[in-house]
Formats: C-alpha cells, sequence, structure tokens
C-alpha cells in the first residue's frame, strides 16, 4: 500500500514535522487541527467555539484535498482544554456533521499547542482511491 501525503494551502501548515493528512489506500488521516486561520497561522479567537469551527472548517479543506468530505468521515477525535466547552463545542459541531454521525471521542486535555483550546481530528473514507 502506498502513502500520499496531503497538502492544500486552504488549511494552516503544520506546525511540527508531521502532515496535514496522509491516505493509504482508501483512508485518510487527518492530523489534528486548531483553530488556526490558514493565511496567518494564528488562532482565530480565544472561544472554544471559534476554534472549533476554524479547526471543522480547517479539516473540511484537507478532506476535499484528500479526495474525500465530511460524509465519509469514520472516526473523530475532540480535544478540549476545558470539557465545560463540550456543549457549545457540541452546537459548533453539529453544523458540520447535522445527518452524518461519525463515531467519536471527546477528551479533556491539559494544555493544546499555541495555547488553543480546541483540536479536532479524524479519519475518514475516500471518495476515490
Amino acid at each position: 500500500m502506498t502513502l500520499h501525503t496531503v497538502f492544500t494551502e486552504n488549511a494552516p501548515g503544520a506546525i511540527g514535522p508531521y502532515s496535514q493528512a496522509i491516505t493509504a489506500g482508501h483512508l485518510v488521516f487527518v492530523s489534528g487541527q486548531l483553530g488556526m486561520n490558514p493565511k496567518t497561522g494564528e488562532l482565530v479567537g480565544p472561544s472554544a467555539t471559534d476554534q472549533a469551527k476554524q479547526a471543522l472548517t480547517n479539516l473540511q479543506h484537507i478532506l476535499t484535498a484528500a479526495g474525500s468530505d465530511l460524509n465519509h468521515v469514520v472516526s473523530v477525535d475532540v480535544y478540549l482544554t476545558d470539557i465545560r466547552e463540550f456543549q457549545a463545542v457540541n452546537a459548533v459541531y453539529e453544523t458540520f456533521f447535522s445527518s452524518h454521525r461519525p463515531a467519536r471521542v471527546a477528551l479533556e486535555v491539559s494544555a493544546l499547542p499555541k495555547s488553543a483550546t480546541v483540536e479536532i481530528r479524524c479519519i475518514a473514507m475516500r471518495i476515490s482511491a
């Protein structure tokens, strides 16, 4: 099986030694996305809801570049620095995943890169491999 690196300018570049995503056969493994503006590399704001919306938008752009979309997401991991933001982030999440409900985990973590409040990663199926 051949692995391919995915990159799009419509999402922030990796801030470490990793790729935005990797495709392996029919699967897409998207790295954790912060709520960063792809043009500036800065967080879009301090709120978990603003960061979640941007993180999911970044994830969506990476999926498109990989030949997939949100309707083909199999699993999502959501990392929050404050679990009390769970409901607020869920409200944003539901605007991206309204009818398709992938498997998901949401965890509180002590810290995230760039002092972000939310990080979201996923695994998806490619529409065509």
